[in-house]
């Protein structure tokens, strides 16, 4: 290809709608010109570093509308991580950056509601910071997905519902200090009638006091382990529309002698909280 055709693309085609349906499945449209086998190609983004291992192909088929059709599948399950999507004209040509053009993601908004079993596959396409198409994807085998979080002076209430497995004797919630091993607080959850949802407190002076080797500044983060000895669960919000609620998601924070708390949702919507202490 040449470069000024190359360039044209990138100006005039290479804009994908996509709608998500209920199931996960995600149906993307662009506009092409004459393209013997045009593909959707999905590469799940590689950590800083490494090199590209994970590449998913989708034909795009022509439409009534006289666009170009790509359906992404509920199954297999993607990957977790940030899938980066692109053109690919034609087989063994330069592959081209998509950008996003209308995203239909209302059936994603009240996800919540809806129970998953395991294992737990999440897909929401968004726009990334430098204006292009991806799909952020999780798969886990369970999942405890956050809803209210209430603040206060003294404690944080945190209401959930577990997917993909349920509540069952010894269920504990552990609150585990990011790069300590062992130091860990351990809540116990008020279940729900079903066997899913469950509630939790975090006393903030209880936090606040607890240990570590470290200075009493640092992170705690939030597991479910829904019964004595079963696989952690993290507890987060994956469920609706939002990629990225990282800066969006923002709570009050509450200050306990001298050590300020503070919940936040990860770069990966997992559900943790920031412990501060303020030098004296």
């Amino acid at each position: 290809m040449s470069a000024a055709r190359a360039t044209e693309l990138r100006a005039t085609e290479l804009r994908a709608d996509c709608t998500v349906d209920a199931h996960g499945r995600i149906t993307f449209g662009l506009r092409l010109d004459s393209a013997i086998h045009p593909q959707l190609l999905l590469r799940l983004r590689p950590k800083k570093g490494q090199p590209e291992q994970v590449v998913h192909l989708v034909d795009l088929e022509p439409a009534e509308d006289g666009r170009r059709r790509a359906v992404l599948d509920s199954e297999p399950a993607l990957a977790e991580g940030r899938w980066d999507t692109y053109l690919l004209r034609e087989r063994g040509e330069e592959r081209l950056r998509l950008r996003p053009g209308l995203r239909d993601q209302r059936t994603l908004v009240d996800g919540h509601t809806r129970d998953r079993s395991s294992p737990v596959a999440v897909r929401i396409p968004y726009a990334t910071k430098d204006g292009y198409l991806a799909v952020r994807a999780w798969l886990r085998t369970a999942h405890s997905e956050a809803g209210a979080i209430d603040v206060t002076d003294r404690s944080m209430t945190v209401a959930a519902r577990l997917h993909g497995a349920s509540l069952g004797e010894g269920a504990a919630v552990l609150l585990r200090r990011r790069g300590e091993a062992g130091v860990v607080q351990t809540l116990e959850p008020r279940a729900g009638g079903d066997g899913r949802d469950f509630s939790f407190t975090v006393d903030h002076q209880e936090l606040a006091a607890a240990g570590g080797t470290g200075s009493g500044s640092g992170i705690w983060d939030v597991f479910l382990q829904p019964a004595e000895g079963a696989p952690r669960v993290r507890v987060g919000r994956l469920l609706d529309d939002l990629a990225d609620r990282k800066e969006i998601f923002v709570y009050p924070a509450a200050t306990v002698g001298g050590v300020t708390l503070r919940p936040y949702y990860t770069v990966d919507n997992d559900l943790s909280v920031a412990v501060t202490r303020t030098p004296s």
